[in-house]
């Protein structure tokens, strides 16, 4: 099981529910889009993931963005993966990285909204905020393998799905 998470924007503490400290127990890949702020607030995702996939984002301290690229890619699932904030990537720009990556899932946070999106071949997942929401309910995603198919689902901080797709 993979989990997205993304804008923690925190000065250390990992502002985790029970939900979603139980989903990051479970996982063998976190996913974080950045915006950690604090390196202190990265060690501890570090300490408490089996595996993290992280990038910085653009509130992040200047020690976390000399630790931590922009972009990353990884494989899970039998796919393709590329991992970037956002904040310097629009619809058309995304779908690029996404194919000079060969990725066919692109994984963004930024906007602190979940959504499950398509913009052209690939699937965009933003997991939203599970601590930071900005108007909406925390929120984070989760990603797993149902035999060929990989199943999207965002769930919110309080273990409520809100939507799911099978990729």
């Amino acid at each position: 099981m993979l989990v997205v998470l993304s804008d923690t924007h925190s000065q250390g503490e990992m502002r985790l529910t029970e939900t979603v400290a139980d989903a990051i127990d479970s996982a063998t890949v976190v996913v974080h889009a950045g915006d950690f702020t604090t390196a202190e607030t990265l060690r501890n995702f570090e300490r408490r993931a089996e595996k993290l996939v992280a990038v910085s984002g653009n509130s992040d301290s200047r020690t976390v963005t000399e630790r931590l690229p922009t972009t990353r890619t990884f494989g899970f699932g039998g796919r393709q993966f590329v991992v970037t904030h956002g904040h310097r990537h629009d619809r058309t720009s995304l779908s690029l990285l996404a194919r000079q990556e060969g990725a066919d899932v692109a994984i963004v946070g930024h906007t602190h909204r979940a959504e499950i999106d398509h913009v052209g071949e690939t699937v965009v997942v933003n997991g939203g905020s599970h601590a930071d929401p900005r108007g909406g309910e925390p929120t984070f995603a989760v990603i797993e393998q149902t035999g060929a198919n990989l199943r999207v689902t965002i769930q919110t901080a309080e273990g409520h799905t809100r939507e799911r797709e099978l990729l």
